[in-house]
């Protein structure tokens, strides 16, 4: 579990030395609920994304555990350092707005032909409870050619997830390469 700090003061000063101090920015927010200003350890945050299994996860922050999903993510222009980050609390029977991630199995006969695979969308955005959420799209990709996509409409969505994307958009391809 992570483990969060909440932020008392909201100057300008007060968030310059937390970052200094070595700590991202979060807000926590829901529907219905108060937000949560909070603060994290930069380095134990970055550790649990990158080995967390499920796309919500458990936070504590105050003293109070909240199941969260990761909405949104600002990074600093220059350093490419991660700076602030929206987290929104996944309530159950609530229907709203996750970004599923795509996986791909098998290698692509199209690359033997001279070509390039390319993710047009890494994480495509789906409505639906947190019951209902897919944790990844896994797509077989041994059959795509030189010109193949998957699209949207050729993904297997489970019962109750909707997806607003234009049926008619890739996720991923094989490309001609130049």
């Amino acid at each position: 579990m992570l483990e969060g700090i909440v932020r008392d003061s909201m100057t300008k000063q007060e968030t310059k030395s937390l970052r200094k101090d070595g700590y991202l920015i979060a807000n926590i927010y829901g529907k219905g609920l108060e937000n949560i200003n909070a603060a994290f350890k930069k380095n134990e945050f970055i550790k649990f994304l990158r080995n967390k299994s499920t796309i919500a996860f458990d936070v504590n922050v105050g003293g109070n555990v909240t199941k969260v999903v990761v909405q949104e993510y600002q990074k600093d222009p220059v350093t490419s350092d991660l700076v602030h980050v929206d987290l929104m609390v996944a309530q159950p029977g609530v229907r709203t707005t996750y970004k599923v991630p795509v996986t791909v199995e098998g290698t692509p006969k199209g690359l033997k032909n001279k070509g390039l695979f390319v993710f047009h969308k890494k994480r495509v955005p789906v409505k639906c409870t947190i019951e209902n959420l897919p944790e990844s799209f896994n797509l077989e990709i041994s059959d795509l050619d030189t010109g193949d996509n998957v699209l949207v409409r050729n993904l297997e969505l489970p019962e109750g997830v909707q997806c607003f994307l234009d049926p008619r958009v890739p996720v991923v391809g094989v490309i001609k390469a130049k």
